[in-house]
């Protein structure tokens, strides 16, 4: 797990910004159940597959496989749709974006805020071509080349 700030990192996509052009991030809540919860604070989940669908005036997170808690007989489903939890006013902005072309809602991270919530930040993302990975790929390259040699240099 990660830390940002007071965030502990849950799970990251750390796929989604090699394979997205990400537009903007959102935070959101989930709602969850209490052994989800306790997979989480394990910190074994995964949404590497994952993403956000709107269903019903909703957003759902879908494909995220939360793995079943060891020591509960009231087990949750491993994949099944958690709602997400947003205001109206944003849910409604993310559902029109997801219906214009090629906008999709990646999750890039679950993590707990100061308050002890679980959170999900979400990507408003693009899919990039080959091309795109290729450009991104030999730009990386390229800055940490150049940071070795200003290090070198002193």
């Amino acid at each position: 797990m990660a830390l940002r700030g007071n965030e502990r990192f849950v799970a990251q996509n750390r796929r989604a910004r090699h394979d997205y052009h990400i537009e903007s991030t959102v935070e959101a809540g989930l709602m969850l159940t209490g052994t989800e919860v306790k997979v989480l604070r394990q910190g074994v989940a995964s949404i590497n597959e994952a993403y956000a669908i709107e269903r019903d005036g909703d957003l759902f997170l879908i494909n995220a496989h939360f793995p079943l808690y060891p020591a509960s007989r009231f087990n949750h489903e491993p994949e099944r749709p958690r709602k997400l939890l947003l205001h109206r006013r944003e849910i409604n902005r993310l559902a029109g974006a997801i219906k214009r072309d090629g906008i999709t809602l990646v999750p890039l991270a679950i993590y707990f805020n100061e308050r002890g919530r679980a959170k999900l930040e979400l990507g408003l993302a693009k899919g990039k071509r080959k091309a795109d990975k290729r450009e991104s790929e030999k730009a990386r390259d390229w800055q940490r080349d150049k940071a070795r040699l200003m290090r070198e240099r002193g």
